[in-house]
């Protein structure tokens, strides 16, 4: 019987010999002899390397933070787009924006090759579907103004490289989140943010380490992008959407923190205001009612911290008695 032809499996085989998050770990090849706690203290201790590897890639999460700030200045979208778990990743950090922030769910976007049920099951092939991650992006009606960031723990994944492709060819700003050096979906991107993190404690479960990585450098992008967004005063979440009870004893706490006030005058603001704790703090640094608090938000677009510092200039300091 004739030998098969080589497949393309092979090719694939040797693609993954080539990506240091398909690796063999040498410090864990035991990790099936140890104890629970020895097993948990090798995860944690392969663990503790991915901040260090994140920090390598300050600049590059700074120039995707810049694009996707003056995007949704000029209206546009911050867009995440993944397979599998790098997916799933861009939509948690998505999802969250809304709440944190008080923006719309249409202004940080998470896109999953396979559509809503890869959130929760694996759907076969999506993410080697190249020509979906283009009609993807293609459903959002995506344009110039977007900042698209392609996400791929191996950095080899055809769907995302067809989305970072098309991004490109729009005039989008991209970028491309990879764990691993020389990887496929840096070629269509302007921007490359690469955390080496090694061989995971289990080889190819780019779930950990990998995913650490992506899920801190994702956060950081939306954190920093909605603190140049005017979303915080000091490093507080002043535009907290103050939704349930929870929300709304932080709003009272947040504007408390910020004014040094009582808790009865932050209650009274915030019930003064529609529990818009951005505004409450105004209306007790300065002095001012809710209309003209919002109306000076909105003249200073939203910065609270202009809003303060001009608002206090603008009033006289008062007369020492003689």
């Amino acid at each position: 019987m004739p030998l098969s032809q080589p497949s393309s499996s092979h090719s694939l085989i040797n693609d993954l010999a080539r990506i240091v998050s398909e690796g063999r770990n040498p410090d864990t090849l035991d990790i099936d002899t140890l104890s629970t706690v020895d097993v948990l203290s090798k995860i944690n201790a392969e663990d503790a390397k991915v901040a260090a590897s994140v920090a390598t890639q300050i600049k590059a999460i700074a120039q995707t933070v810049d694009a996707a700030t003056q995007s949704i200045k000029a209206g546009g979208r911050l867009i995440y787009i993944g397979a599998g778990t790098s997916g799933r990743l861009g939509i948690l950090d998505a999802v969250e924006c809304r709440p944190t922030f008080s923006v719309p769910d249409s202004l940080v976007v998470g896109v999953i090759a396979g559509g809503d049920d890869a959130i929760v099951h694996a759907v076969e092939g999506a993410e080697d579907n190249r020509a979906a991650g283009k009609d993807d992006l293609v459903a959002l009606s995506l344009t110039k103004n977007d900042t698209v960031v392609g996400i791929s723990a191996s950095g080899r994944t055809p769907y995302v490289s067809g989305a970072l492709t098309y991004a490109s060819e729009l005039g989008c700003t991209t970028a491309a989140i990879a764990c691993s050096p020389d990887a496929a979906i840096f070629e269509p991107a302007a921007i490359t943010i690469c955390p080496v993190v090694g061989p995971e404690a289990l080889t190819g479960s780019t779930r950990m380490k990998s995913g650490t990585a992506q899920k801190m450098i994702l956060n950081m992008i939306s954190t920093t992008t909605m603190v140049k967004l005017g979303k915080t005063y000091e490093n507080l979440m002043v535009d907290v959407n103050a939704t349930n009870e929870k929300l709304k004893a932080r709003a009272c706490r947040i504007v408390m923190q910020a004014t040094e006030c009582d808790e009865a005058t932050a209650i009274e603001a915030l019930d003064a205001c529609e529990n818009k704790a951005k505004v409450a703090i105004l209306m007790v640094l300065t002095n001012t009612n809710a209309e003209q608090a919002a109306k000076s938000l909105s003249h200073h677009n939203g910065y609270l911290r202009k809003a303060v510092k001009t608002d206090t200039a603008d009033k006289p300091t008062p007369k020492a008695d003689n």
